[in-house]
């Protein structure tokens, strides 16, 4: 009888152990995560609109400055810029806005009209250039997302998307 019960109690304490770890690694994961995020996603709004989100950590005492371009092949093409000396391409022109994302990094927003010229080809990379600090990604045609937070989520941070559906199934405490 005193056997089962200290079985049982180690059974408990095993458990707690375990449920802990999960919760650190949990915790660790989503902390690497900011790190290792993609820093550039892009996806449709419900309008038509084709969205470009920047998470490009600027320098150091540098004026935050920043340059949106797209590249089908060898030929890249400014969409909006604030780099002085730098102009975007006449076809994007008044047809895209810029703006500033919290703690830090920039979204472009460009027009329905305008995004479907862009992605005539099957594959097109999206580049941001934020102080001189480059990222980019390349979409295929056929894969453009939708801009939800569920879609964003699976676009950038796919294997935290993995880890909260495996703690979807862990029983409550």
């Amino acid at each position: 009888m005193f056997g089962f019960q200290r079985t049982q109690q180690q059974f408990r304490c095993t458990s707690s152990i375990m449920r802990s770890l999960l919760v650190c690694g949990v915790v660790l994961g989503v902390l690497w995560n900011v790190v290792h995020c993609e820093l550039v996603s892009v996806c449709e709004e419900e309008d038509g609109d084709l969205r470009v989100d920047c998470h490009v950590e600027p320098r150091a005492n540098q004026i935050n400055s920043y340059e949106f371009s797209v590249s089908t092949g060898t030929v890249e093409t400014v969409v909006n810029t604030n780099v002085s000396g730098s102009a975007p391409d006449v076809h994007y022109r008044d047809r895209s806005y810029v703006e500033h994302l919290e703690p830090y990094g920039y979204r472009l927003t460009l027009n329905a009209d305008t995004h479907t010229h862009t992605l005539t080809n099957t594959h097109t990379t999206f580049i941001c250039k934020i102080s001189k600090n480059i990222a980019s990604v390349i979409i295929e045609k056929n894969d453009l997302l939708p801009c939800s937070a569920d879609s964003v989520l699976v676009q950038s941070c796919y294997w935290l998307l993995g880890v909260l559906l495996s703690l979807w199934g862990l029983p409550p405490q």
